[in-house]
């Protein structure tokens, strides 16, 4: 790798998510991380473009990558995932994905939770900073900011079955509710629920529409044909991709749909 291959991956890093070069750069790889997330990678330049690995990451994090950059991921090593990146384009798309994916998904999410809860508290009044209350609202607010940029950062920004990708139109929905949950870390999960328009958040979280295990929306009758069509509730509306790891938060969301039982 020469300097100019070297500089050019290193501003890629910098610039998606990626602003540290570590030490343990094999020979001719430029090992990157974060203090962000826990993801290193390793990136060389070669005549295809690049190539890129996953050195250090959570284990659902190959699995969710290969599902942005199928045609890129290659059959690699039992602790490593490959891929060919054919253009810089490419590789920055990548690397901000990686990183993306990195601060969503489990367990970083409580990490920087826990994290931002503390410098939450410190701010307040020692004494009031004590109170079990106090201690709950703020929690429960940091928490559910934490959980809205989980959910941005899992679904690329974008509405989970439309794509509309306007922020203030977006809502992070619980498929078990935040106050039905019984830990932070189900509050937290970016697998429970999804990232919505508001219009199908207001209705997700009302139990007026739900989605089956192959993530089609069902509606319940309630909604009627014509508020369907000026709601936008097209037929064959679908989540844009649904894992496994969705399936128990989405039981539980379906159970509380009555009007599936009747």
């Amino acid at each position: 790798m020469n300097l100019l291959q070297r500089a050019l991956i290193e501003k890629a890093g910098h610039d998606n998510g990626f602003e540290h070069v570590l030490p343990t750069s094999a020979d001719g790889w430029l090992a990157l991380g974060s203090a962000r997330h826990p993801a290193e990678v390793e990136v060389q330049s070669n005549s295809g473009g690049f190539a890129a690995v996953l050195c250090r990451c959570q284990p659902s994090l190959p699995g969710e990558l290969a599902r942005s950059f199928p045609e890129t991921m290659q059959a690699g090593g039992s602790t490593e995932a490959h891929f060919v990146l054919p253009t810089e384009a490419t590789l920055a798309r990548w690397l901000r994905r990686t990183a993306a994916l990195a601060q969503a998904l489990p367990d970083q999410a409580m990490t920087s939770f826990d994290a931002q809860v503390q410098a939450a508290l410190a701010e307040l009044d020692p004494a009031a900073a004590k109170s079990t209350e106090v201690q709950r609202l703020v929690r429960q607010r940091v928490g559910q900011q934490a959980f809205r940029q989980a959910m941005l950062d899992y679904w690329g920004g974008a509405c989970a079955v439309t794509g509309i990708s306007v922020p203030q139109a977006l809502r992070a929905s619980h498929a078990k509710a935040w106050a039905l949950c019984d830990t932070d870390a189900e509050r937290l999960d970016v697998y429970n629920g999804f990232l919505l328009s508001a219009n199908l958040d207001a209705l997700f979280d009302a139990y007026l529409v739900t989605f089956d295990g192959t993530g089609s929306l069902q509606v319940s009758a309630a909604v009627s044909d014509t508020e369907r069509a000026r709601l936008g509730l097209t037929h064959g509306l679908k989540l844009r991709w649904l894992d496994a790891r969705h399936q128990h938060y989405l039981q539980f969301h379906r159970l509380k749909c009555t009007w599936l039982s009747g």
